[in-house]
């Protein structure tokens, strides 16, 4: 399979803005300051939590896309793909819920609290997981692909459930791209959210390809392995 000039674009300029966010987040974007001097981290940790679960949510897409796209046409390609959507997603739910739970520490004082945010989303991340050992308990190829591609599907109605639900509950947790007066961030804390987000986006793009590229790279060697062997 050819190199994808692209994706390795991607995974640098990613790396790059994602860097470039960290320090504008603490060392240009203006923070909240507690009565005794000290940072408010919890805003802090803003600029890369909701840009890492904006991603979760956007590479899951795919996970059901692709999962569609096997059931229609049964090509063991599609399959893969899901597969590694999903093993994506499961990268930013990690980082969404490490980041999530120090939010929560910083700014609640708690590690967890049940609210309808945080339970949707964990209840996400519990099927992510479900994902790969559904794939791991089925050893038929075919039956396995089935399943893990319906699976794939029911499970990402999940998303825009967690991702609404504080719009539509009374929840502690709060709301992202709220509309209404005095909404809007201040220019610099935009422009660094902004960055965060485009960074990340970037590097959930590089990291669906380049490990789509390896897995191709392997079935390949695989295939030839077993062609040598006949």
């Amino acid at each position: 399979m050819k190199r994808n000039p692209l994706a390795e674009i991607m995974l640098g300029l990613g790396g790059l803005l994602t860097t470039a966010a960290f320090f504008m987040a603490f060392f240009w974007a203006p923070g909240t300051v507690y009565p005794d001097g000290r940072i408010d981290f919890a805003q802090k940790i803003f600029y890369f939590h909701v840009p890492v679960a904006e991603a979760s949510f956007l590479v899951f897409i795919f996970t059901a896309y692709y999962g569609i796209k096997f059931l229609m046409t049964r090509k063991r390609i599609y399959d893969t793909k899901a597969r590694i959507a999903t093993e994506v997603t499961l990268f930013f739910v990690l980082l969404t819920m490490a980041t999530g739970i120090l939010w929560t520490r910083v700014e609640w004082g708690v590690w967890w609290l049940w609210e309808p945010r945080l339970t949707t989303y964990f209840i996400l991340t519990l099927l992510v997981i479900a994902y790969f050992v559904l794939r791991n308990s089925v050893e038929d190829e075919e039956k396995r692909a089935v399943y893990a591609s319906a699976f794939g599907i029911l499970a990402f109605i999940d998303a825009p459930i967690s991702f609404f639900i504080t719009r539509w509950l009374n929840s502690i947790h709060p709301v992202v791209f709220a509309g209404g007066e005095g909404s809007g961030l201040e220019t610099s804390m935009l422009i660094t959210f902004i960055v965060a987000q485009v960074g990340m986006l970037m590097l959930g793009y590089a990291f669906y390809q380049l490990r789509l590229r390896e897995e191709e790279l392997t079935e390949r060697l695989e295939a030839l392995k077993i062609e040598i062997g006949d």
